[in-house]
């Protein structure tokens, strides 16, 4: 049985990388891909681990062979998924998160409609604006940009499957893990990867 691939998107500052986080720390079933993009480490930031961080050129040279199942361009940064290994790792059987945006979320399920996407929303605008000044790691010009971009993608929710409001961690994981679930139990999966079970009550 091949693997479901899950896409999450959510506008910066919505919690996101928090709640993956949470969610692979409790399922070890599911690989998180590891992006590619030109945009430099922030700190703890790991190459390999958080992102592999390559250089424009590098990053161009590998869409020119199409190595990506996607890509964007976001804040003036590169991003891209790598096909190869997604192909691979879902063929196994292993069920994938993609961590991307709108733009890579569209391009993705148009390769793979059998994609399930989940977009991830603050509780609300102030909610959004409070949590990128408490990052502490950008200027005033930088947050006023990104929340202006996350009304934009905001914009793109319609385009999912399953919609979560991230307002309290625990129960927006419980929600998420929900959603991981339904999709494992899903008939055709469930008929396939129990053939020799459920053909016992056909004899």
């Amino acid at each position: 049985m091949p693997g479901n691939l899950f896409i999450i998107s959510a506008p910066s500052g919505a919690g996101k990388t928090s709640l993956v986080s949470a969610l692979l720390k409790g399922n070890t079933q599911i690989a998180l891909s590891i992006s590619y993009t030109t945009r430099a480490p922030r700190p703890g930031e790991t190459d390999g681990k958080d992102y592999h961080f390559v250089s424009r050129d590098t990053f161009l040279q590998m869409a020119k062979r199409g190595d990506f199942l996607e890509s964007a361009e976001v804040y003036g940064n590169l991003y891209g998924t790598s096909q190869p290994w997604i192909e691979k790792e879902l063929a196994s059987g292993r069920d994938i998160l993609l961590e991307i945006d709108w733009q890579g979320a569209e391009q993705v399920r148009r390769l793979m409609p059998h994609a399930v996407s989940i977009f991830i929303l603050p509780p609300s605008l102030a909610a959004l604006e409070s949590r990128l000044n408490g990052r502490g790691q950008d200027s005033a010009e930088v947050i006023a940009r990104r929340l202006q971009a996350a009304q934009e993608d905001i914009s793109h929710v319609a385009e999912f499957d399953y919609v979560i409001i991230n307002d309290k961690l625990d129960e927006a994981l419980r929600q998420l893990e929900a959603v991981i679930i339904a999709v494992g139990l899903q008939r055709d999966s469930q008929l396939a990867r129990h053939a020799t079970l459920i053909n016992q009550f056909h004899q």
